[in-house]
């Protein structure tokens, strides 16, 4: 049992929650990164999907927009070629933007997590490439005199087979392909200036628009991470509100343990403590007589003592646990600051005396009544003068103020002559079971429990609690109490309705 180590007892708990969660970053960053090398887009296939996703609902939306656009192109060729040339063209047009448009849908309703993206986006651009070609076409409507009519066409079709294809780059390529050739074509049938910059102009919007298809695919793939880190962001916020609520769960149970465990130990230990402290001092005052060696009592005094000891620690512990629990109930009444000092005071002064310490006072008598928990007040004084009394060296000062503070509250300081305490172990000495380095060496035995109870009882009466300390400076505790205690600034209580009701039986009279 001796060789059981801390770090044995966590790994037997399990991992801690900072270490799950780096082990679920470390898990995702590997998924990311091999998704990334399997893919040929170099994307996760989250992303990859969305992106073919996209297209596919750009593709099923402008499905009948694109087949009025082809039927008011084949209407208007008509002055060119023949109707049923027009027709023709128009019936291929028709035929796959229906293909494509299937596709999309069949795309659409199958599962996220079984769909091949390879063989859909070879599809795609097959379907593309397939209704661009039908598109270029429409160099035939204009052939015998409508070249800028088909410029024309083929320049809005190409705006619209990179815009809608913007989201699958290789598909937006495909589409765009077969409609650059057909406007180069007509180069050959221009034989003016103004013919070969209509083409020129026509080349120069494609490429634009092939440019601003990769612009937009930047940005969608930019948005997609975006929304990724957020959703990311919004689990782990989950995880970790998930995370809380079970540690809460998990201290509030044991608190709730603790409680119960502090509250039978307090039974289970002071029964044969009172005992122990009875039948010793029985002993040590020889009640029944001298005892036959003169060690026997110093026994009983070492007995004793231990026995008070211990009744005091226990008692420290249950206020502490009280405190922390918030079951700590105050008995509130009219007191004076400066009585309970003096009492206090007086009852360390044997100490003090056998240490050869001498208090310094400096207490305004005239201060007004608190309302306030006199035990608590008392044991907050007392925890300080003991503690000022045990750091202080033989033959030190402990200086004692009391008086009014700035905002109208009253204080009480202690500081004494002791070694002090380092700043970056003032946190430690307030913590519970807590001691500073120069107190375990100098100092003598005590809980650690002194300063964490005064802070908690100040905190109940809504008062302020300041430690101030150097090394070799010795140490200064302040405690504050607000202003609304005093009794002079607390509200007075109404007693008109009942004099009022004492008033009426005499009128009645």
């Amino acid at each position: 049992m001796s060789d059981l180590t801390v770090e044995m007892v966590q790994r037997g708990r399990g991992p801690s929650t900072e270490e799950a969660n780096r082990r679920r970053g470390i898990a995702r960053e590997i998924r990311s990164a091999r998704e990334k090398l399997t893919s040929t887009t170099g994307l996760e296939r989250a992303f990859d999907y969305e992106l073919l996703r996209l297209y596919a609902e750009y593709r099923v939306g402008a499905g009948i927009p694109l087949g009025l656009f082809a039927v008011a192109m084949a209407a208007a060729s008509i002055f060119w070629v023949a109707p049923v040339v027009a027709a023709v063209w128009a019936l291929c047009v028709f035929v796959t933007i229906t293909l494509i448009t299937t596709l999309s849908r069949h795309f659409l309703r199958q599962n996220s997590g079984e769909v091949s993206l390879a063989r859909w986006r070879r599809l795609f651009v097959l379907s593309e490439g397939m209704q661009s070609l039908c598109w270029s076409m429409m160099i035939g409507l204009g052939a015998t005199g409508g070249r800028t009519f088909a410029l024309f066409g083929l320049v809005i079709a190409a705006a619209v087979a990179t815009m809608l294809g913007a989201t699958v780059p290789a598909a937006a390529v495909a589409g765009l392909g077969p409609l650059v050739v057909a406007t180069l074509s007509l180069l050959l049938f221009s034989r003016d200036a103004d013919s070969v910059l209509l083409v020129a102009m026509a080349l120069g919007s494609q490429l634009f628009f092939m440019g601003l298809a990769r612009r937009l695919y930047t940005s969608t793939v930019g948005a997609l991470q975006s929304r990724a880190e957020k959703d990311a962001i919004f689990g782990e916020l989950e995880q970790a509100k998930a995370n809380s609520d079970e540690a809460r769960r998990r201290a509030e149970e044991a608190n709730l343990a603790k409680s119960r465990f502090l509250a039978t130990m307090s039974h289970e230990l002071r029964t044969p403590l009172n005992a122990i402290l009875g039948f010793s001092e029985v002993m040590k005052n020889e009640v029944f007589g001298p005892h036959t060696a003169p060690s026997y009592q110093e026994y009983s005094n070492d007995i004793h003592d231990s026995g008070m000891h211990l009744l005091n620690l226990i008692n420290e512990i249950l206020d502490l646990s009280r405190i922390e629990a918030g079951r700590y109930e105050l008995n509130e009444e009219a007191l004076l600051l400066a009585h309970i000092v003096e009492e206090c005071r007086h009852m360390m002064g044997l100490r003090a005396r056998q240490k050869g310490q001498t208090f310094l006072d400096f207490v305004d008598d005239s201060l007004p009544r608190l309302w306030a928990d006199e035990r608590a007040l008392r044991q907050i004084v007392l925890n300080l003068l003991s503690n000022a009394v045990k750091f202080t060296p033989p033959g030190g000062e402990i200086s004692i103020k009391v008086g009014w503070t700035s905002s109208g509250g009253q204080y009480v300081a202690v500081k004494d002559s002791g070694p002090g305490i380092p700043e970056d172990e003032l946190g430690t000495v307030m913590s519970s079971f807590g001691r500073g380095s120069l107190a375990i060496k100098t100092a003598e035995q005590g809980s650690g429990l002194g300063l964490p109870i005064v802070k908690g009882l100040v905190d109940l009466h809504g008062g302020q609690f300041q430690l101030k300390s150097k090394p070799r400076e010795g140490t200064e505790v302040i405690v504050t109490l607000p202003a609304t205690r005093v009794m002079d600034t607390l509200a007075a209580v109404s007693v008109e309705p009942a004099a009022d009701a004492a008033k009426a039986p005499a009128k009645a009279a």
